[in-house]
């Protein structure tokens, strides 16, 4: 009986120690890897268009599309294609301009430092990139490209354990050099753009709630 005990006891801590180490892996993979998608508005500065160029204050549309990975449950990184469209207000030259962006950034989960309930997640996000700038009609000629800087904050509400719906608000600060000579610059844009979208985010690995 003494032996059957020990013997017994010795598989138990197989056992204990294997469904740990599962458990830590199933954690340890919640929500790894998402895929991202939203629509939203965006509002650029009007300082990046050269004189009697002006855009409306709110534009649609705004289309994100990322692959996000989180190396660590608070550390991860993503890269992510934006694409905007902004036209002419009323009292400017008419245009309309495409722009359109590429960013790797780095993403901080914030949830569990504010205290939120399992299925709400905060995510903070930041990182270098690239614009193209495209003009419509009769500035198509005026294309420009340059660097720049992106950074935002994404609010998630697990709907179930492989989607969430999220509110995200960034900001892309643009490294654009001023237009030489001038008529370059007609229909074309150098500036900032804040943009706001809603959108989903899939989980394409094992997870809890896809916002955490």
């Amino acid at each position: 009986m003494a032996l059957f005990f020990k013997i017994n006891k010795h598989k138990l801590f197989i056992l204990v120690c294997v469904s740990f180490s599962y458990l830590s892996f199933a954690q340890s993979d919640t929500s790894t890897f998402k895929a991202q998608f939203a629509l939203g508005v965006n509002s650029p500065s009007n300082s990046g268009f050269v004189d009697g160029f002006e855009a409306n204050g709110v534009n649609f549309p705004t289309i994100n599309l990322g692959l996000q990975y989180m190396f660590k449950p608070l550390i991860g990184a993503k890269l992510d294609l934006g694409y905007n469209r902004f036209s002419s207000a009323e009292n400017s030259v008419e245009f309309k301009t495409n722009y359109t962006r590429v960013n790797a950034q780095l993403v901080y989960n914030a949830s569990n430092l504010l205290g939120l309930y399992n299925n709400i997640g905060v995510f903070a996000h930041a990182g270098p990139g690239i614009s193209m700038i495209k003009p419509l009609g009769n500035y198509g000629d005026n294309k420009t490209t340059y660097l720049n800087a992106m950074a935002g904050l994404e609010f998630h509400y697990g709907v179930s354990d492989k989607l969430s719906l999220y509110l995200d608000t960034s900001y892309i600060l643009g490294f654009g050099k001023e237009f030489n000579p001038i008529n370059d610059g007609f229909g074309s844009f150098n500036g900032n753009l804040l943009t706001i979208t809603v959108g989903a985010s899939i989980s394409l690995s094992g997870c809890k709630y896809c916002g955490q």
